[in-house]
């Protein structure tokens, strides 16, 4: 049986080793590339011909849906990873493609290419090119729907699964390849980068003010000076966060504070 190829297109470099790094544990699967944007995975689609693309959803300068649009009359088929709400994702949970929520799971993943294999198998061109265009029309659709509305986190915690609603978190935290999640229910350590999280919050609520942090607007109640000129804000719960200077000028508008110099 011939191994199932499988390109991973997502923006964020650790989000691909992760769902490489599980794709690889998965018998008779191979991962044959990876791309970062649109157009570099519509050119590896046309030189690698993948049977299924892991295919991030929402990516800077385009999206997943653009991918398909641009790889050729008979795309490869998509397993579409989402930062969506489960109640969202089940308003297109259909046959043709499978979804990924993220943190992605190992088992999760594993069900998922093993219905791609058979999808891939039995698929017939015309029927299933017109149901990945009516899908990919639902799915843009429920990510309209979704613009601006605030996602919560899935948090597991000893045996359970928590939901962390985004107005108990009080900032995040990157934390090597993870990032610490400081809630109002505890610190939780969760499997997404800060960059994904930027995009997927709502800008109203949240400002990343560093590299390596991200608060909630309405937990900054003072900004002080720092050693050496650094600036620091002080959030609600008395932690502080520091600001770093790249992030000076977003900050200042962020905060409509007219005190941080550039």
């Amino acid at each position: 049986m011939t191994a199932l190829a499988v390109l991973i297109v997502d923006d964020e470099p650790i989000a691909r080793r992760r769902l490489a790094r599980l794709v690889s544990a998965v018998g008779g699967v191979r991962c044959v590339g990876e791309a970062g944007d649109v157009p570099q995975a519509v050119e590896r689609i046309a030189a690698l011909c993948p049977d299924v693309l892991l295919l991030d959803i929402q990516m800077p300068g385009g999206d997943g849906f653009d991918v398909l649009e641009r790889a050729g009359p008979r795309p490869p088929l998509p397993i579409f990873v989402t930062a969506f709400d489960h109640h969202a994702v089940r308003a297109f949970d259909v046959n043709a493609v499978d979804y990924l929520t993220k943190p992605v799971a190992a088992e999760r993943l594993r069900q998922a290419l093993l219905r791609a294999r058979a999808a891939v198998e039995a698929r017939d061109s015309r029927d299933s090119v017109a149901e990945l265009r009516e899908t990919v029309t639902a799915l843009r659709k429920a990510l309209r729907e979704q613009a601006g509305r605030q996602t919560p986190c899935w948090v597991k915690s000893r045996r359970e699964t928590i939901r962390v609603p985004p107005e108990k978190v009080l900032r995040f935290q990157a934390d090597g390849d993870y990032v610490q999640m400081h809630t109002e229910l505890g610190t939780f350590l969760y499997n997404e980068s800060l960059a994904a999280l930027e995009r997927r919050l709502p800008t109203d609520a949240f400002l990343r003010i560093s590299r390596s942090a991200m608060v909630r607007r309405d937990q900054i109640v003072r900004v002080r000076r720092g050693p050496f000129g650094a600036l620091v804000a002080v959030l609600k719960d008395d932690s502080e966060v520091r600001i770093g200077r790249t992030y000076l000028r977003a900050v200042r508008d962020g905060l409509q504070f007219q005190g941080l110099a550039d």
